[in-house]
């Protein structure tokens, strides 16, 4: 895998966190479970940053361990294998809580879009 691939694929994390977070604006911990629309979309989206986060060589992991790679693929994992089970407490705090910190992690190691990106 190039480097330009992985940097899509850390933009992508970015891009799906941050829309994740916006979604949760004007939201409270009670919506989940009872905004179908927001469920799905919040799910979906973490599910993509944990696809996205598989996808980048283990050599960068290793690089940047201050990001916690195996915890979001994890999270990815359960709730592809787990979707009967989604614990809103714990959707609400990914969101509300990791991701934010996510996105500062990405913002100091995603190289800026170039002009053709």
């Amino acid at each position: 895998m190039s480097l330009h691939d992985t940097t899509i694929r850390l933009r992508h994390m970015m891009d799906y966190s941050r829309e994740a977070v916006e979604l949760t604006k004007d939201k409270t911990q009670e919506d989940l479970g009872t905004e179908r629309i927001l469920d799905l979309a919040l799910l979906h989206l973490i599910t993509m940053i944990g696809e996205a986060a598989n996808r980048i060589p283990s050599e960068f992991q290793a690089e940047h361990s201050e990001v916690p790679w195996a915890q979001i693929v994890g999270m990815r994992n359960r709730l592809v294998h787990e979707y009967d089970e989604i614990n809103y407490d714990t959707l609400w705090s990914t969101v509300t809580e990791d991701l934010p910190t996510l996105i500062s992690q990405l913002e100091k190691i995603v190289p800026p879009a170039e002009p053709d990106d």
